[in-house]
């Protein structure tokens, strides 16, 4: 095979090929008579296999260490893997392509399109003009639209929580809170009530087993002024304890 051969067959571009022969990535195969690059399978298998490692965020570095790794393995090893690596895109595709399908059917808002799972938990939250709500509402979509984490399981367990009327009350409370300074004294009641308002259910399907604000979670945080920041992370603290004590 020759550069623009080999280049269309592992979908990159010519110009690639020839930078991975620049950095040492990529060996520079033997040429023909005429001068031209004779590439092999074997050549095409290792390509294929940098383009990849890149894809999934390995960085050139870091898949030269990888490509180290595989030096002494056999062709047959290195395409299994490949294989299987195949295998897992489809998988992931079919499961875009199903969640796709679900968001085309639901209704489409201002907001979306959102999962299905989300659209039925906004839908039966009673109407609110809460700031803080709103806020709670926007997260909820960030979340959703980046795959944050939530699924259908947590938004199923929240149902109860969004539909309760009483959760309305403290979401006046948090309000409240807008413009008051970290040492409100408002704080550690609403905390302990917000807490107390969160059913284990919501607690059991949480991905990573634990509340915490890390991450995302802590861009999130960094949304509200510092009286309801304060209520929101102690919130979460004893949150993740009740989520400790459960599984100890």
């Amino acid at each position: 095979m020759r550069i623009g051969e080999i280049a269309a067959l592992v979908g990159v571009t010519s110009r690639a090929v020839r930078h991975y022969h620049h950095i040492g990535l990529l060996p520079e195969p033997a040429r023909r008579a005429n001068g031209y690059r004779a590439y092999t399978v074997r050549d095409a298998v290792l390509l294929a296999r940098i383009r990849r490692l890149t894809e999934i965020g390995l960085s050139l570095d870091e898949v030269r260490d990888v490509l180290a790794d595989d030096a002494g393995r056999e062709l047959v090893e290195v395409l299994g893997e490949l294989d299987a690596d195949l295998a897992r895109q489809e998988r992931e595709i079919r499961e875009r392509r199903r969640v796709l399908a679900a968001l085309l059917e639901a209704p489409l808002t201002s907001e979306g399109p959102l999962s299905p799972g989300l659209t039925a938990l906004l839908e039966g939250a009673p109407a609110t003009g809460s700031p803080a709500a709103a806020k709670d509402r926007e997260h909820l979509v960030l979340l959703d639209a980046a795959g944050g984490g939530a699924g259908a399981e947590v938004y199923a367990a929240l149902r109860p929580l969004a539909e309760d009327p009483g959760v309305l009350e403290l979401y006046g409370r948090l309000d409240e809170l807008a413009g008051a300074g970290a040492d409100d004294p408002r704080i550690a009641p609403l905390a302990a009530d917000l807490a107390g308002a969160v059913p284990d259910d919501v607690l059991a399907v949480i991905p990573q087993g634990e509340p915490a604000a890390t991450g995302v979670g802590r861009a999130l945080l960094d949304d509200y002024p510092p009286a309801q920041r304060e209520v929101v992370r102690r919130v979460m603290e004893t949150l993740a304890e009740r989520v400790r004590g459960r599984t100890s």
